[in-house]
C-alpha cells in the first residue's frame, strides 16, 4: 500500500511541476510579444524621424532656390536608399510669403503588421539665418 502511495504522490508532483512551469511559459512568452511589440515600434519611430528630417532637408534646399516645381504640388520623394522597408514620403510646399515657405510632410512606414503614418505641417524661412561678416584682424 505504501508503493502506491508514494506513486501517486509523485505523478501529483510531476503534474504540478508541468503546470508551473506551463504558466511561467506562458508569462515569458507574454512578455517576449511585449518587447517585440516595442522594439517594432521604437524602429518605426527612428525610421519615421529620419523621413521627417529628409523631407524637411530636401523642402529647405528647393524652397530657397525657389525651384517652381516643388510649389503647389504633392510630390512623392524616393527613399529607396534609406533602407527604409514599405515606407514613403511626400511633400507639398506653398509659399506662405516672401521670406516663409509651408511644408507639409506625410510620412508612412511598416514592419510586420505595425504601420505609422504621419502628417506635420512646418514652416520654412527662404533666407539664410547666417550672415556673412568680415572680421578686421
Amino acid at each position: 500500500m505504501k508503493k502506491t502511495r508514494q506513486n501517486g504522490f509523485v505523478l501529483i508532483l510531476v503534474i504540478v511541476a508541468i503546470v508551473v512551469i506551463g504558466i511561467q511559459m506562458a508569462v515569458l512568452a507574454d512578455i517576449a510579444n511585449t518587447l517585440q511589440f516595442q522594439s517594432q515600434h521604437a524602429y518605426l519611430k527612428a525610421c519615421e524621424r529620419n523621413l521627417l528630417a529628409s523631407g524637411l532637408v530636401w523642402a529647405k534646399e528647393n524652397a530657397r532656390k525657389k525651384s517652381s516645381e516643388i510649389f503647389d504640388r504633392t510630390l512623392q520623394l524616393d527613399v529607396s536608399k534609406l533602407n527604409i522597408r514599405d515606407s514613403a514620403l511626400a511633400v507639398t510646399a506653398n509659399i506662405a510669403s516672401d521670406e516663409e515657405a509651408e511644408v507639409q510632410i506625410y510620412t508612412s512606414c511598416s514592419r510586420s503588421r505595425q504601420t505609422l503614418r504621419e502628417t506635420g505641417k512646418y514652416r520654412i524661412e527662404l533666407h539664410d539665418q547666417q550672415e556673412t561678416t568680415l572680421r578686421a584682424r
